[in-house]
């Protein structure tokens, strides 16, 4: 296997506290760009709605489309452009009402003038009601994967600081990642739970590689601290943190700057999920594993302390 930092002795837990501060700067902005925008703001998936694919045989001005999807009255409509101005994506709210009607609107609108034509791609449309289960069901799926992956981790390592790390790391990935889409105003649709679930599993997975590694230390290791034996273990499979990060990372550029429109908000969530999970297995889910290790220890030993002293004065 091919290794990049052999040998390696950084002190990541030595800065464990300043990285404490950047997350939570970064959870503090998520939660508050959350808050003043009401929420992530959901798309048709969630909210009901209809979806125009289009296609443009010249580059269409954004400005021009706008005004022709408000003489076809779609309401609430968000306009995406792509490839180079050929194509649009339209989301628009409507209680009722035939889609190929308000393209056919649409195209009226904005043809007139103009030597190309306009096509429809595809079009999609979603209610209300199928909106509120799929909410419903993308919110317990998270909440769910959470509670099976404490149980699991803390069942596996028979450490409860490493479950309570490891789901806290991963709740921070999805939160900030959630928190970005929030400050960008981009909508959060299925494809983008799907990549919150799919960071939620690459961030546990990198987790698991150290604290396996942590595990096999604390047997050799007898003569050092906890927070040695972490370091350590960071070190040691830093080689292959970087490289499995570094790898996925060039496939989600690829996506996110060649895969078109489409995917576009997918590729957004994989790119800032790899890089906030690969910082948060070491600096949060083993920085956390550290500290509520350590304030265990210390509450067991001053509950046997005080036991001690009560048997001692009672004898």
């Amino acid at each position: 296997m091919l290794e990049i930092f052999v040998g390696a002795k950084f002190k990541f837990m030595q800065a464990r506290k300043g990285a404490y501060v950047f997350s939570a700067v970064l959870v503090a902005a998520s939660i508050l760009s959350l808050i003043l925008h009401g929420g992530p703001r959901e798309s048709i998936d969630f909210t009901g709605g209809n979806v125009l694919y289009i296609a443009f045989e010249n580059p269409a001005d954004v400005g021009a489309v706008r005004a022709a999807a408000e003489k076809a009255k779609m309401e609430g409509a968000v306009i995406q452009m792509a490839e180079g101005n050929t194509q649009a994506i339209i989301h628009y709210r409507a209680a009722s009402g035939d889609t190929t009607k308000y393209f056919d609107t649409l195209k009226a609108a904005f043809e007139p003038g103009r030597q190309d034509t306009v096509t429809l791609m595809s079009k999609e449309t979603v209610g209300p009601k199928v909106g509120s289960e799929l909410e419903q069901k993308a919110t317990m799926a998270i909440l769910w994967s959470l509670v099976l992956i404490l149980a699991y981790i803390a069942w596996r390592f028979t450490r409860i600081s490493f479950g309570l790390g490891a789901v806290i790391a991963l709740f921070h990935d999805i939160l900030i990642t959630l928190g970005l889409f929030s400050v960008l105003n981009r909508e959060v649709s299925l494809t983008v739970v799907a990549a919150f679930l799919t960071i939620g599993g690459y961030s546990i997975n990198d987790t698991i590689v150290v604290f396996d590694r942590i595990r096999e230390n604390l047997k050799l290791g007898r003569r050092m601290t906890f927070q040695e034996i972490i370091d350590k273990s960071v070190n040691q499979t830093l080689s292959r943190t970087i490289l499995t990060g570094g790898t996925t990372l060039l496939a989600v550029m690829a996506l996110f700057f060649l895969g078109g429109v489409v995917i576009h908000d997918f590729a957004l969530a994989m790119l800032v999920g790899v890089v906030i999970g690969t910082y948060s297995s070491i600096f949060v889910a083993s920085a956390l594993a550290l500290d509520i290790s350590t304030w265990w220890n210390r509450r067991k030993q001053a509950r046997e302390g005080r036991a001690s002293t009560r048997k001692a004065a009672a004898g």
